[in-house]
């Protein structure tokens, strides 16, 4: 008989390992060859476990067919559970048969789990992950056994399909919790959930049911199969009160009555519980469908600051039950404990999982991961978090693994202490419990950082102030009280911001307000007035951020951001003060508050390889075939860089010209993602065009900027001009199935890359798209050939159009086709032109724009001058620009380098075509009218638009450097 290692273990555990070796002592001599560890591992096992003493003592045989097998030195396969298990089943020649090979089938799978995790050949992720195995395979598989023993009884439940047929219906079992994320514990109850696709009834002979009746009795029998406790055990505590209504809810319900209950009665818990929702048993194709159905539910499109609201409350009531229960020791509940970990991932799944599908996954531990990138918390604290939350569930797994109970509670028994020590690998409890402390410390102070509790120790004088907006707000208070009021706190125009007030107090939307939202009204009122009173022109920001609170009181989500970001709340009311043009975009578009909540990145915009990177990140998440969904997280990234871009200009974080680079940068990724759908679509249902017979080309398609997108000088409401070009036999087809003419297919793209820019969806419009400068304007064909390109511009454009081409540009699409291009850009603007026929056509056309588009002013004191057209003004300085280039292009190659103005001036000056005054006084009146109109543009005003009076020494200096290069007024 081979004696108990006492020198494996700790003195104080002596006597327990010598008790459990005595109950098996005689098996070992009959084993089979071990491993080496098998001893020690032997040791650490009876040591930790009574359960599986007592288990082994109980069944003679296993301790020996568990060697045998070699299953307690191996790792299961995923569906090793369901095939043993299957096979095994079908000996059972009734319910009690059932009952008995479960439990004995799960008794000796966990004996085998326990040993593995105590002694770590199995770390924390694969022992969750393989209880949840072995609880899908017991669910799954019973539900089977079951499913086809009750329709025996009553037939088959059955149901007609969209098209009238009857199909029949088999019960889906959702898996909540733990057992839904794959990360069940040694001892976990299990939460289900049963559902049917639709009602019906049973095709039975005799006695038929309903098909709810049906898979009520079906999910009671198969709760009694794995939840009653028999002479062999139990298989799961089965807890099936997350269902809809609950306890007083039916056991089983359609997929309809799921859907209508969570939109029209879901609590903000049941989102919570849901993110961990997975099809762990029965018809998982129909159950695929049903958490698709639900994913609108639990995952919201907008930003859902709510969520911190919700989990909150979750927390105070669990604290609350803590302290009632004395629960302070559990490493679950208690603090810095499971939960708080769980919350931390779980919040930010359910305030951004909506936008951010790399988020919309159930396990903890692929969350946290992710963190760092999606929210900016910081490396440091996620890896806290992960070593901490490995910590706490081997330290539950050991408290568990003793006698096979649910508990996670920390023992107080100096005994139970050392065992729980030793099963985590530390030398005494004072070292463990230091250890443990030390994470939990970690998990509270992250928690209280993410998932902080209302301040509570304001100082009164803060209080008080808040207290009095609420005046305004709650109380029947005198017109005139109100007004002094406002006067005292600050506001330029007080009588006006009551008014504003009061308009939207008795509003129809306030009045018919659910009491939520009230109270989130009411909870982020007092902060706004109060900031809003500490600007110059507060009634005038009043007016702007009431426009937005009244947008947004039914999505209330967005009060709680403000609520929860007093940074957020601020960098609106700053950038309201500043520009109208703030509130009306986050009006219409809502979503984009989040990006006020950091302004290390509203006021750090990213440079073009950033943002195409950003763009691309994000595409990724969403399905190729969504295109709806591409479409709004593009629109979204356009927005927010807009307002990031916007943000920076207005506070000088940005000077003009990177204000256009921002701006065209974005627009340019967009292109490029827009480029890259529409040909990914086209070629998925065409195939690829043909380059040449038998030779497909890649891309072979340009997409030509001309105007300001050319000119890298967008403006905040920029159009695109825009030109198409391939370089393919139009006469060829392309190779798939559905097979087109290359130039059917070139004009398709065409259509689809317009379609994506201008179709105005939920989210507004990305850009509109002049096509206009294409070779012969809108009769042309909407993509040409470069050949086609090339003739057309040395044969047919008008002088004008070469003028246009001085600022085009590739900005997106093939580089190889690109440089080809341009090769003929600079053939065609470095052709050698008559010089005085090149001056009348340039004046003649600036003439005719100045008469049809300029302000046609009349001389009064109500006269206007109109940046762009008017004499003087920005087109002037373009024109000048052009015609240099076309004069004397074939002489400075240099002057066809840039598209920009600024650069084309600067090689001007260089060949010495204009003096460097003149040049340098024309660069800096050109950023001078773009910067009055970006001005203009963010105050809510026309950006083309200014007073007669108003830059008249610019303007003349302008006309002169006309007179003296062109030779006429």
């Amino acid at each position: 008989m081979v004696a108990a290692p006492l020198d494996r273990v700790p003195e104080t555990l002596h006597p327990l390992l010598q008790k459990h070796w005595s109950v098996i002592a005689d098996q070992l001599d009959s084993l089979p060859d071990q491993p080496d560890r098998f001893i020690d591992d032997l040791s650490r096992v009876l040591v930790g476990s009574d359960f599986v003493a007592e288990q082994l003592q109980r069944r003679s045989d296993l301790l020996a067919e568990l060697c045998t097998s070699g299953d307690l030195y191996r790792a299961y396969d995923t569906d090793h559970y369901a095939s043993a298990l299957g096979q095994l089943l079908s000996e059972a020649e009734n319910e009690a048969g059932l009952h008995r090979l479960l439990r004995q089938f799960r008794q000796r799978e966990q004996v085998r789990l326990i040993w593995r995790d105590l002694t770590r050949l199995a770390d924390m992720r694969a022992t969750t992950r393989e209880l949840s195995w072995l609880a899908d395979a017991c669910i799954d598989r019973t539900l089977d056994w079951l499913h086809d023993e009750l329709s025996q009884r009553y037939g088959q439940p059955m149901a007609r399909d969209s098209k009238g047929q009857l199909q029949p219906q088999r019960l889906v079992v959702l898996g909540m919790g733990k057992l839904g994320a794959n990360e069940l514990n040694l001892s976990s109850d299990i939460d289900l959930i049963f559902a049917f696709p639709h009602n019906g009834e049973t095709d039975g002979s005799g006695k038929t049911l309903a098909n709810q009746d049906f898979f009520i009795r079906l999910g009671k029998k198969l709760i009694q199969a794995l939840d009653n406790i028999t002479v062999d055990g139990f298989v799961f505590r089965v807890d099936m009160r997350l269902r809809p209504f609950g306890s007083a809810g039916p056991l089983a319900a359609s997929f309809g009555a799921l859907e209508s209950y969570y939109q029209d009665q879901g609590r903000e818990w049941e989102r919570y519980a849901m993110i961990k929702a997975r099809v762990v048993a029965g018809d998982k194709q129909a159950g695929a469908e049903l958490l698709t159905l639900l994913r609108p539910f639990v995952y919201r499109k907008y930003i859902d600051f709510s969520a911190f609201e919700s989990l909150r409350d979750m927390k105070q009531m669990i604290n609350r039950e803590v302290r009632r229960k004395g629960l302070e020791g559990n490493v679950k509940l208690g603090s810095g404990g499971i939960r708080e970990v769980e919350f931390i991932a779980q919040a930010f799944q359910l305030i951004r999982g909506g936008r951010d599908s790399r988020l919309q996954q159930r396990e903890l531990l692929n969350i946290l991961p992710l963190l760092p990138e999606v929210v900016g918390m910081p490396e440091e604290a996620v890896d806290q978090l992960v070593t901490a939350y490995t910590l706490l569930r081997n330290t539950e797994h050991a408290i568990q693994a003793v006698a096979d109970r649910q508990t996670q509670e920390l023992p107080d028994s100096p005994l139970e202490q050392a065992r729980l020590a030793f099963s985590m690998g530390y030398p005494d409890w004072p070292a463990f419990a230091a250890e443990l402390e030390h994470c939990r410390a970690m998990v509270r102070q992250h928690f209280a950082d993410v998932i902080a509790p209302a301040e509570e120790d304001e100082s009164q004088a803060d209080s008080d102030q808040l207290g009095d907006w609420l005046l305004l707000w709650q109380t029947e208070i005198d017109d005139q009280q109100a007004i002094e009021l406002l006067a005292e706190k600050g506001f330029d125009d007080p009588a006006a911001a009551w008014q504003q007030l009061r308009d939207l107090r008795q509003s129809r939307t306030v009045q018919m307000l659910q009491q939520i939202a009230s109270e989130r009204l009411l909870a982020v009122l007092p902060s706004l007035l109060q900031a809003i009173s500490r600007v110059d022109n507060a009634s005038e920001t009043l007016a702007r951020v009431l426009k937005l609170v009244q947008a947004v009181l039914r999505r209330s989500a967005y009060l709680v951001l403000l609520a929860e970001n007093p940074m957020a709340l601020q960098q609106l009311v700053r950038l309201c003060a500043a520009s109208p043009w703030f509130g009306e975009q986050l009006s219409k578009q809502p979503i984009l508050l989040d990006e006020l909540i950091d302004p290390r990145s509203l006021y750090a915009p990213p440079n073009k390889a950033e943002l195409q990177a950003e763009l691309r990140q994000q595409l990724l998440r969403i399905p190729e075939d969504d295109v709806e969904q591409l479409m709004e997280a593009l629109r979204y990234f356009k927005h927010a860089h807009l307002l990031r871009v916007a943000a920076s200009d207005i506070t000088g974080a940005l000077p003009l010209m990177k204000v256009s680079d921002y701006l065209t940068w974005t627009a340019e990724a967009i292109l490029e993602a827009v480029l890259d759908i529409a040909w990914r679509n086209l070629t998925e249902k065409h195939g690829l065009p043909m380059k040449e017979a038998g030779v497909p080309c890649e891309l072979d398609f340009i997409v030509l900027g001309y105007g300001k997108v050319g000119g890298i000088e967008l403006s905040y409401g920029s159009d695109l001009d825009l030109v198409f070009i391939h370089d393919t036999d139009p006469n060829l087809f392309t190779d798939g199935d559905k097979s087109i003419a290359n130039s059917v297919f070139f004009t398709r793209l065409g259509q689809r890359i317009i379609h994506i820019l201008n179709t105005f969806t939920p989210s507004g419009q990305l850009y509109e798209v002049d096509m206009r400068l294409r070779p012969s304007g809108n009769s042309g064909l909407l993509v040409s050939s470069l050949k086609a390109f090339r003739d057309y511009q040395l044969n047919e454009a008008w002088t004008w159009e070469h003028q246009a081409l001085v600022r085009a540009r590739v900005v997106a699409g093939d580089p190889a086709l690109q440089q080809r291009f341009e090769a003929v850009r600079e053939e065609v603007l470095g052709a050698k032109r008559e010089q005085d026929k090149l001056t009348g056509e340039v004046v003649e056309m600036r003439e005719k724009m100045r008469s049809h588009l300029g302000s046609k002013n009349s001389g009064d004191e109500a006269s206007v001058f109109h940046l762009k057209q008017d004499q003087g003004g920005i087109v002037d300085i373009e024109f000048m620009v052009q015609y240099c280039v076309l004069a004397h292009g074939w002489q400075y190659p240099e002057l066809m380098e840039f598209t920009d103005n600024i650069r084309i001036l600067d090689a001007v000056e260089r060949v010495g075509l204009l003096p460097a005054v003149d040049t340098e006084l024309l660069r800096e009146t050109y950023k001078a009218y773009r910067s009055v109109g970006h001005r203009l543009t963010l105050q809510g005003q026309s950006g083309s638009v200014i007073d007669d009076r108003e830059m008249t020494d610019c303007r003349d200096q302008v006309s002169r450097i006309w007179r003296d290069l062109m030779g006429s007024e």
